[in-house]
């Protein structure tokens, strides 16, 4: 008798969304200590009345840096949506293609 290995397609979907999903919330996580440290320096600013603060320009350079920046973490954020669509896709595909068969 001959034995055949058989590996269901949508399983390899299905392992590769997840894989995704789990970059998705690490940088997500990222984010959220950014966010919290940004917030935190703001709330030290307003209870120091703002001394000490940098220079108009070196302001200026900081918000142009952050918002490239921003930028870019949107692009990567509009691509992973995209393969996460994708795989979506793929997955709902490969479940109607195995008729519900586990």
């Amino acid at each position: 008798m001959v034995a055949y290995a058989y590996e269901r397609p949508d399983l390899r979907a299905a392992e590769d969304l997840e894989t995704l999903v789990r970059h998705l919330l690490d940088e997500l996580g990222s984010w959220r200590r950014r966010c919290l440290k940004a917030e935190a320096e703001l709330q030290q600013a307003r209870e120091s009345g703002g001394k000490g603060s940098p220079a108009p320009a070196a302001v200026r350079d900081r918000v142009v840096q952050l918002e490239t920046e921003n930028q870019a973490l949107r692009h990567r954020v509009d691509a992973a949506r995209e393969r996460v669509q994708s795989l979506v896709g793929r997955l709902s595909f490969l479940e109607e293609q195995a008729g519900g068969v586990a």
